[in-house]
């Protein structure tokens, strides 16, 4: 396990926002290898059995269905978000909340696609620092510094990736 943890987290660090199924797929290895090695009183083999399970279910949907679950919160949250801002404003009269409804869905949609990218970059940084500093085993407090440093490479690898293709497709 700590090979795989040194090879998952490195891959998580340095690309884990362009590979996005790799960073869900590892999540949910993780979790269900964790679960399962909690809950399973069986060989090692079947733990991690239902740990590849979880993780390929993980990175298939994350595949198949990302583009429509952040749009669809996208666009439920900024939809709920205006309207509410109506009826903070006393304005839901007629045909308005429905119009706020799918402009604020609208502007919800736009705001996901534009934070994603931070958000992957962020999470994945600290995911795969985390496998790492897990797969060297380091002493209590040096633990902590490797993570953050490596959190923060991570972050810097990644964010220079985003203007990199930002100003490739310009």
């Amino acid at each position: 396990m700590t090979i795989l943890n040194i090879l998952l987290g490195a891959a998580l660090l340095l690309a884990g926002r362009k590979i996005f199924w790799l960073f869900v797929a590892g999540a949910g290895f993780i979790a269900g290898f964790t679960i399962a090695s909690r809950l399973l009183h069986g060989p090692d083999w079947l733990t991690l059995l239902v740990g590849l399970g979880i993780g390929l279910l993980a990175a298939l949907v994350a595949v198949f269905a990302q583009h429509i679950a952040f749009g669809l919160a996208g666009f439920l949250a900024g939809g709920y978000i205006a309207t509410y801002f109506l009826l903070l404003l006393n304005l839901e009269r007629g045909w308005l909340p429905w119009l706020a409804f799918v402009l604020g869905g609208i502007t919800g949609i736009l705001l996901i696609s534009a934070l994603l990218d931070w958000a992957l970059i962020l999470l994945s940084s600290l995911a795969g620092a985390s496998l790492i500093v897990q797969g060297f085993g380091l002493h209590r407090g040096l633990d902590l510094l490797a993570l953050l440093l490596l959190t923060g490479v991570g972050i810097a690898l990644q964010t220079r990736q985003l203007q990199t293709e930002k100003s490739a497709s310009r």
